[in-house]
């Protein structure tokens, strides 16, 4: 527990710290997270944080995949623009969904303990992703997860696939798939034991950058807010997700383009993988890089020139 010595930065029931969150279950959890550690660590009752839902674009058009409607920014714009307007004082943001550019005058520098990051199979049968028959239907909103099942299995259609937890598995109930993905860290924040999910191995398929990751985004110049999150920062997820996203910005990621990295770290020294595929799932390049976990982003860098090198010109371009 930790003490505030001025009064003029601590939150009240009177005068609570707003914090900026989706309406999604899972988005709801995070925000509820947050809240949590920052009561315990400064000694707070839950009623001098109040949780702000803001409807995101992302959320009100959910038929029709992210990439023909903006992108990753589509889950954070509204949010950030109450950030920058002062109707929140925080956002929290589940960091697989951030992009790697920030508004100007924000700042995302506080991590919670990362989760689980793997992949979780979904289907009502309990069976693995190695038992789906030939010509499977297999439901994602993930550009990653598609190019990924199409690279080691080009006979499964791959359908589009977007909603909570309930949502897809009602879809799944109605035979609209056989099969789909989420993400453990997810699920385990929601307490889901009832989903007939199985955890998927890093080295089957590599997750996305800074899955399983939550981070809280303030604006640059609020000092009382930044010393108020330093005490649930967890600086070991800092270090990953800092080499992981540098690597996801030197490829200049988006919903466009099929990009996984997982770093690990072990003693002082980060092992950061990365693997980018053509949206078709026709062509995937992998990588790996170890070093000292100090010069994480400048592996990130390096591992995602070195993938660059190898692929051809128009590598994340879409065929018909």
């Amino acid at each position: 527990m930790t003490s505030l010595t001025s009064a003029t930065t601590r939150p009240s029931p009177q005068s609570p710290l707003k914090i900026g969150t989706r309406g999604s279950p899972l988005a709801l959890a995070q925000a509820n997270e947050t809240r949590d550690r920052l009561a315990q660590a400064w000694d707070l009752p839950q009623e001098a944080f109040q949780i702000v839902v803001i409807r995101t674009t992302g959320d009100r058009v959910i038929d029709r995949p992210l990439r023909e409607i903006g992108g990753k920014g589509l889950f954070t714009k509204e949010i950030e623009d109450a950030l920058l307007s002062g109707g929140i004082d925080i956002a929290v943001h589940s960091m697989k969904d951030m992009p790697v550019d920030q508004p100007q005058g924000l700042t995302l520098d506080t991590y919670l303990p990362r989760e689980d990051v793997r992949d979780a199979f979904v289907t009502l049968n309990r069976g693995l992703l190695s038992e789906l028959g030939e010509g499977a239907v297999v439901g994602t909103s993930s550009l990653r997860r598609r190019a990924q099942l199409l690279h080691r299995r080009p006979d499964l259609q791959v359908v589009e696939f977007r909603g909570n937890v309930q949502t897809r598995l009602q879809k799944l109930a109605d035979n609209i798939a056989e099969a789909t993905f989420l993400a453990c860290a997810g699920l385990n924040r929601l307490g889901r034991d009832d989903v007939p999910a199985t955890p998927v191995e890093p080295d089957e398929m590599l997750p996305a950058v800074a899955q399983g990751a939550i981070g809280i985004e303030r604006r640059l110049e609020d000092r009382a807010t930044a010393d108020l999150l330093a005490a649930i920062h967890d600086a070991d997820t800092a270090r990953r997700i800092g080499a992981e996203r540098a690597f996801l910005a030197r490829l200049d990621g988006s919903c466009e383009t099929p990009i996984a990295g997982l770093a690990e770290e072990d003693a002082g020294i980060l092992r950061l993988r990365g693997e980018i595929l053509r949206p078709d799932g026709s062509e995937s390049l992998a990588d790996e890089v170890s070093g000292p976990v100090e010069d994480g982003p400048e592996m990130g860098r390096a591992l995602a020139e070195t993938l660059l090198s190898r692929a051809a010109p128009g590598f994340f371009d879409w065929r018909d």
